[in-house]
């Protein structure tokens, strides 16, 4: 057993950007990133990626190869007064460097509270996201800052840091390893190294001092399982808990939705992304046999943006319940994946001529327009005219579910096309 109690991720943790695995096209030789570190002129900036890839590292590396004042805050427990104070002491000091961890969990006015901090140039603003920074970060803020964008470590990354650790660290050194097979530490870790790490050290820790420990894949899943409680502690089951929540939903069952949701607001799961994911069930998994629930989970995304946790739950928790209790259909989704489909097999079909536009005289010479028939002229507003390109003339996309308001729908529409889409 390990008496150490600082975690093997942390104590391998690179100091240099040469120790770091992955993530050269940032820091490799000749890269941007480290050009900006060499000259010790680094830009305000968003480090984008995955969990476990390098940004906190990467920040830390930063600080310690400038030697300048380092400022650490976690947006999941700081807020304003926080930022507010780092921003007073930096004041004092030549440049200082604050680094935002999850800075994606910021609402608008922490994340206006640094702005005139950064624009000054009194803080060098280093945030860690793993969210796209378009949607989560203030327009204002970002314009100052440059993204980076991180990549998941690929297989060759992990290996080759399994094998630094057990070369390196003192206690792994120690031991009689061999590590025979990695397929189950590198697909549980997703790309994760500190939860490779991590999961590598519970591994080693089943075993006593003197015992030869031979790491197989069966031995991986075998710790994994018993000790999964520990191993995830913090929600680093992230998208395997999301995907859980979603088939729960998606398979009518709000009960397992909830279980689901449950256990990421335990592990402190964003709430907007927990929203988002919902808006996009909403299409994909009941669209149009109920276009209420669209209306309710784009509801829910405003109000637990406004309100935050710990009142946030009882609205992810109605909306979640009555997303799985809603009748289902993907015929939207199935639709335009078809229509994706075919524009990728045909490439740019020619827009019929009469629904062109025709905004200049050599257009409308060119019969751009010529022949278009306004729906509103006619009575039901419907007239029968082309709008697919001729290749694909009566070809169907979309094809309503069998459900109630679909069912009315496609009714409408055959009572309209008669034959034409096989409605």
């Amino acid at each position: 057993m390990n008496t150490n109690q600082t975690p093997l991720a942390e104590r391998l943790r690179p100091t240099n950007l040469d120790e770091l695995t992955g993530q050269q096209h940032l820091t490799g030789k000749g890269s941007i990133l480290r050009a900006a570190i060499d000259s010790g002129r680094i830009p305000s900036m968003i480090l984008w990626g995955p969990p476990g890839v390098g940004k906190t590292t990467i920040a830390n590396i930063i600080a310690h190869t400038l030697h300048v004042p380092f400022y650490q805050l976690s947006a999941i427990s700081s807020g304003v007064k926080e930022v507010r104070e780092v921003i007073e002491t930096a004041k004092q000091q030549a440049s200082a460097i604050l680094f935002i961890d999850e800075i994606h969990r910021f609402n608008k006015s922490q994340q206006d509270a640094l702005l005139g901090a950064v624009e000054k140039g009194t803080i060098t603003l280093i945030g860690a996201t793993t969210e796209n920074p378009s949607f989560e970060v203030n327009s204002a803020l970002l314009s100052r800052c440059q993204v980076y964008v991180l990549k998941p470590l690929g297989e060759e990354d992990l290996i080759q840091l399994l094998h630094h650790a057990i070369t390196t660290d003192e206690w792994l050194k120690s031991r009689d390893i061999e590590l025979k097979e990695t397929a189950a530490l590198i697909n549980i870790s997703g790309g994760d190294a500190r939860k490779l790490l991590n999961l590598l050290e519970l591994v080693v820790n089943t075993f006593k001092p003197n015992q030869t420990i031979i790491i197989t894949d069966e031995l991986v899943m075998e710790t994994a399982q018993k000790r999964i409680a520990l191993y995830d502690k913090g929600g680093e089951q992230h998208y395997d808990i999301i995907s859980a929540f979603i088939k729960s939903m998606r398979g009518s069952d709000p009960n397992g939705a909830v279980y689901w949701l449950a256990r990421m607001i335990e592990g402190g799961e964003d709430v907007k992304f927990i929203a988002r994911r919902m808006i996009i069930f909403a299409s994909e998994d009941i669209s149009n046999a109920n276009p209420n629930a669209l209306l309710l989970a784009n509801a829910t995304f405003d109000a637990v943006n406004k309100i935050g946790y710990p009142e946030a739950r009882i609205i992810l928790s109605q909306c979640a319940t009555y997303l799985a209790s809603s009748v289902k259909s993907n015929a939207s989704y199935e639709a335009i994946g078809m229509a994706l489909e075919t524009v990728r097999k045909y490439g740019d079909l020619p827009v019929p001529l009469h629904i062109r536009n025709a905004p200049t005289g050599l257009m409308k010479d060119l019969n751009y327009g010529k022949g278009y028939k306004y729906a509103h002229a006619f009575e039901g507003n419907f007239t029968e005219q082309e709008y697919l390109p001729e290749k694909l003339s009566g070809t169907a996309f979309y094809k309503p579910g069998n459900n109630p308001r679909e069912e009315e729908l496609r009714r409408f529409l055959k009572g309209l096309w008669k034959e034409k889409y096989g409605y």
